[in-house]
């Protein structure tokens, strides 16, 4: 399977994950949503700000998931895999109130970030909220 991460364009994650400094991509969740159970070791994740072109690409590495957390739990691993995320450690307490009430924590290790070409995509069917699409081939999104 191939995987599109749609990014918040103002917490400018992208320049990180090529610069090395988010080798972790998280997706906190109140409900089961994807990635959960469907990325696995060696697929491909794109990136793209919200707004702009898919203009990033990276191996998956190792995947981990977290269930039925707590707010000690979800501090917990903002503590250990808060800075591999790419976050500062004076805005895990900001990260922490965002995510405190989220029952499900995906962690989504990178390895080999690549700008690519950009290209636009096709969302439909995907829902308008969707912030991650699973496909099982990226051609049959581009526009």
């Amino acid at each position: 399977m191939e995987h599109i991460a749609i990014m918040k364009k103002s917490w400018k994650l992208l320049p990180k994950i090529l610069r090395g400094e988010k080798i972790i991509e998280s997706r906190w969740y109140k409900n089961k949503s994807s990635p959960w159970n469907k990325i696995r070791e060696g697929e491909f994740v794109y990136f793209k700000d919200l707004g702009n072109p898919v203009s990033v690409k990276s191996e998956v590495k190792k995947v981990m998931q977290f269930s039925n957390l707590d707010s000690n739990k979800v501090r917990e691993i903002l503590g250990e895999y808060g800075k591999d995320d790419g976050l500062d450690e004076k805005d895990i307490p900001l990260f922490f109130n965002l995510f405190r009430d989220k029952n499900y924590c995906i962690l989504i290790y990178l390895k080999n970030p690549k700008k690519i070409e950009p290209f636009e995509i096709n969302k439909k069917g995907f829902g308008l909220m969707s912030a991650w699409l699973v496909t099982e081939n990226i051609n049959k999104l581009r526009i």
